[in-house]
């Protein structure tokens, strides 16, 4: 099937047939990505007295008890309602059932001594960061100031298929976005954005939540909502994109749950252009 659109003025069409999942499967028998060493996402089948919904042990049909932490267990979305007090449920943040998104790839090898760049706290000589010249040159290559897309996808590089299974912890800490960088993405306009990292922040950031904040313009050491909120807003983390999908225009459908909570599991799915 073909759509054919508007956006921004631009004429555009897409075909369905040609689409991406951008969701990293979640094996609850198998290997998972994990962010913070938390538990496993699990999969049990229910028990309601002597009834046991699986059919393997004589069930009349199966029925599985399932048990996540979205933010830690696979790829998912969330919304500000993951940094303050108040509630934002996923189910009010993503109401868009298509959108117009950038795909951009950026190195992750830039050191902190080796960049201007800063992070809040100060940035050990260990830190891997994305740099904002990473950042303004993948944005320029895309066009990203005049396409003016809804959603900006960040694949980092080296892409390599471990992060389908990657147990982030001390010894293998992601790396993550420096101020200057999260300013140039706060700057494009999007309100949709989607990284194949577990997170924007560094993993042990004093709690401060430092690129988030930005994102969501929400002050820094506070956890209430205010009137320049961007309660609109997203971010999809733990995502994988394939390297066989080149960077450019895609129309995604980010396809969460209606979930009444700050995040929810999401599969991704980008549709190319024609």
């Amino acid at each position: 099937m073909q759509l054919s659109f508007q956006h921004n003025g631009n004429a555009y069409t897409c075909d369905t047939d040609r689409s991406h999942s951008l969701a990293i499967t979640l094996d609850f028998n198998g290997p998972q990505v994990n962010f913070f060493q938390t538990d496993k996402a699990t999969r049990k089948p229910l028990q309601l007295g002597d009834f046991t919904a699986d059919t393997r042990v004589g069930g009349n049909c199966n029925v599985d008890r399932l048990t996540m932490i979205p933010h830690c267990n696979g790829t998912h979305t969330e919304t500000v309602g993951h940094i303050v007090n108040n509630e934002v449920p996923i189910a009010d943040a993503v109401t868009q059932p298509l959108m117009l998104a950038s795909l951009i790839s950026v190195k992750t090898s830039t050191l902190a001594p080796n960049t201007p760049d800063s992070y809040q706290p100060k940035l050990a000589a260990s830190d891997q960061i994305i740099s904002l010249s990473a950042i303004e040159a993948a944005l320029k290559t895309a066009k990203v100031d005049r396409i003016k897309p809804q959603a900006l996808i960040v694949r980092t590089l080296p892409n390599s298929t471990a992060k389908k299974s990657t147990t982030y912890n001390a010894e293998s800490a992601p790396a993550f976005f420096s101020i200057e960088a999260m300013r140039a993405i706060i700057d494009t306009g999007v309100e949709h954005l989607l990284i194949d990292l577990p997170s924007v922040d560094r993993m042990q950031d004093e709690g401060r939540l430092t690129n988030h904040h930005a994102y969501w313009n929400v002050p820094q050491g506070t956890h209430e909502l205010t009137t320049d909120t961007a309660t609109n807003k997203t971010i999809t983390e733990m995502i994988f994109v394939e390297d066989l999908i080149q960077d450019g225009t895609f129309l995604l459908s980010l396809q969460p749950p209606a979930f009444a909570s700050d995040a929810a599991p999401c599969r991704p799915v980008i549709f190319e252009l024609i």
